[in-house]
């Protein structure tokens, strides 16, 4: 959520901001403005009228005392409306900062100043790609019918338990989930992380403090008995634990790492570009969420970004690193990169993690702060990268490993697995 202080002091530069981002309901800027100008008048007028009925009830007081019981009860008669106006008062302030706080959380982050322009993802900038594309034999065959023949992943099964988009892993495709998760979560504990684990189900408020809630409600998995949402990611309830917390400038960088199921409807996503493991509605995904000093941030975005290409390079999968133009980029987000994995069968690149600096777009919301030198209170910065999604991690593997004899699994995987061939 952007701070309204901000908004009034720099009304030009959070228009021609939002016009980087594609945002097409300017007009809400000036709609804040009107209504926060609204809101803080009709607070001054409540002020006054408190402070003129606390004086005459003190002059009533001093009066009463001295015996003139005559003059007081005239004030008293005078400031009978007080009461009056006071109730007004409050009745106008309820629904007026209901539609000041609805209106404003409908502004999304402003992008930093190094995101391009652009509309969608055709406009995304390639800042670096690593490795050679591999060039596969001739009946190389895509993930899921790997998956079909070395009987790893059941995608029909998944079909007639629960749905499309959640598929059942068997024997070593099983076992491959739980390498890869313990992988990532090895490497990150020695990269300085905490682990933690944290509940799927979250409420209204978590989601609500990472900003899912309410621009993603519809791709959210909502269990209405009990008011809950299964999370879209381990940022919600990760990041949730900073939620009306007073940090000390010596605390940062905190730094934490979870795995969890993600959950999400993925509603109207249809298509051949969606099979396999493309894109489901359950998956298992290793998270990475900072809090830092708002000096650090972009720092860290990057010292995020080449963490996650570490592990691309020790899984030796061809990747390009993209920073997401204006269009392209999440609501919440100041700036993200992409990390997309080269998919050798499908000859596509195929979005794997995602690392976005927030600023203070969540911790506005989460009222996540920290007290500096000068014992200032000010709004930390917040982060998150995804150190993997397994999904699209999965099929490159298979696909990029197919030889005759079988699909060979990575090197630094093998003493987690405890196999090298899927055969």
């Amino acid at each position: 959520m952007l701070q309204i202080s901000y908004i009034r002091e720099n009304r030009e530069e959070v228009i021609d901001r939002l016009k980087v981002k594609n945002f097409g309901q300017l007009g809400l800027v000036d709609e804040v403005l009107r209504l926060d100008e609204e809101l803080r008048s009709l607070k001054v007028a409540s002020e006054s009228i408190s402070a003129e009925a606390n004086s005459a009830a003190k002059k009533i007081g001093e009066l009463m005392r001295q015996g003139k019981k005559e003059e007081a009860e005239a004030i008293k008669a005078q400031s009978a409306s007080y009461k009056e106006q006071l109730k007004q008062y409050t009745e106008q302030l309820g629904p007026l900062e209901a539609k000041f706080f609805d209106t404003l959380v409908q502004l999304p982050n402003l992008p930093y100043h190094l995101v391009p322009e652009g509309k969608d993802a055709e406009d995304n900038e390639v800042v670096l790609q690593h490795g050679d594309l591999v060039e596969l034999p001739e009946g190389a065959l895509p993930h899921w019918e790997l998956a079909a023949k070395y009987d790893i992943i059941d995608f029909e099964l998944g079909v007639k338990v629960s749905g499309a988009g959640f598929p059942v892993y068997k024997g070593k495709g099983a076992r491959l989930q739980r390498a890869l998760i313990n992988f990532f979560l090895d490497k990150a504990n020695a990269a300085g992380y905490r682990e933690v684990q944290v509940p799927i189900l979250v409420n209204s408020d978590s989601g609500f403090g990472t900003g899912q809630l309410p621009d993603k409600e519809g791709q959210m998995y909502y269990v209405g008995n009990d008011d809950m949402y299964l999370i879209p990611t381990a940022e919600v309830p990760v990041t949730n634990m900073y939620r009306d917390v007073i940090l000390k400038e010596e605390d940062f960088p905190i730094k934490n790492t979870a795995y969890t199921p993600c959950f999400r409807r993925e509603a109207g996503s249809y298509g051949a570009h969606v099979r396999g493991l493309n894109r489901l509605h359950q998956f298992d995904k290793v998270e990475l969420v900072q809090v830092v000093h708002p000096k650090r941030s972009y720092e860290v975005l990057e010292e995020m970004s080449l963490y996650v290409q570490s592990l691309l390079k020790e899984l030796r999968l061809p990747y390009r690193v993209l920073r997401l133009c204006g269009g392209d980029m999440s609501f919440t987000s100041a700036m993200t990169y992409d990390m997309e994995v080269w998919s050798a069968a499908q000859k596509r690149w195929l979005e794997v993690s995602s690392v976005s600096n927030f600023e203070t777009y969540q911790s506005n919301r989460l009222k996540a702060r920290f007290k500096d030198a000068d014992g200032k209170m000010q709004l930390v910065h917040t982060l998150n990268g995804s150190a993997l999604a397994l999904p699209r991690i999965v099929a490159c593997i298979l696909e990029e490993n197919q030889t005759e004899r079988g699909i060979k699994i990575p090197d630094v995987l093998v003493p987690y697995t405890g196999f090298e061939w899927i055969d």
